[in-house]
């Protein structure tokens, strides 16, 4: 049985697209939720599972905007929504989601969503676990995550072809057999370069695009290399996960 906890109210989950720089230059209106990532909750319980020490030392949890402490308390707010009221958290995050879908219906657009801004976590097995609603339903909603978890790649094949979830599978220090993978089955595989140096045009074989152009490239393009500039932390690391 779930225990709940007494945690500050959360008012809303999804943040529009113009709150972040990347998704700020989408084509698409778009919106994102930022969880605290990995272990920084009040729980100390890990959102990223597969997260490594070099991906922990560059999260750019704390980079832009995350830097400011009163965007940060909100992040850590909604992943301690999350872990200690997961059906509210869910009937919240549908609720919030629908009438987003509605307006883009009645309008006429699409929209770019992206609910693992800071975490990775399958939000489409929660909400359907949880609340018995299916979030691939609601219309003119787009779909994309980065994501290190090759099972989730595997698991939502489907979805991907049909156009309803893009996944972007992410490079660390350790699991370049699992991108190779993902790059086998047209999955793009996200590898972040020195912020010094210019972006390769091919890197181990395969075509480099610039990731940092939108936060939806991994849309228009398939079974290729997202090349993202080293930021925040990540500018020093020294584990690998940047290539330099």
């Amino acid at each position: 049985m779930e225990t709940l906890v007494k945690i500050k109210t959360v008012k809303k989950l999804l943040s529009e697209g113009s709150t972040n720089a990347k998704t700020a230059k989408n084509e698409l209106k778009s919106y994102i939720l930022y969880l605290a990532p990995y272990n920084l909750n009040s729980f100390g319980i890990n959102l990223c599972p597969k997260a490594s020490e070099g991906c922990l030392q560059a999260c750019l949890f704390s980079a832009g905007r995350g830097a400011f402490f009163s965007v940060s308390n909100a992040r850590t707010k909604k992943a301690d929504f999350y872990l200690s009221n997961k059906v509210g958290f869910c009937e919240m995050l549908f609720t919030e989601l629908s009438e987003i879908s509605k307006k883009a219906v009645k309008e006429g657009y699409k929209v770019a969503i992206r609910l693992n801004g800071t975490s990775d976590l399958d939000f489409f097995a929660i909400v359907k676990n949880r609340i018995g609603k299916d979030l691939f339903a609601l219309d003119n909603l787009i779909f994309y995550d980065y994501t290190k978890l090759i099972g989730k790649v595997l698991k939502y094949q489907e979805a991907m072809k049909a156009g309803k979830y893009f996944l972007t599978f992410s490079r660390s220090e350790n699991n370049w057999s699992e991108c190779l993978q993902a790059l086998a089955m047209g999955v793009n595989v996200a590898v972040v370069f020195d912020k010094k140096k210019p972006l390769p045009a091919t890197f181990e074989g395969f075509k480099v695009i610039d990731g940092d152009l939108s936060d939806i490239e991994m849309i228009s393009n398939s079974g290729v290399i997202l090349g993202l500039k080293a930021k925040g932390k990540a500018i020093k690391d020294q584990t690998g996960f940047v290539i330099r």
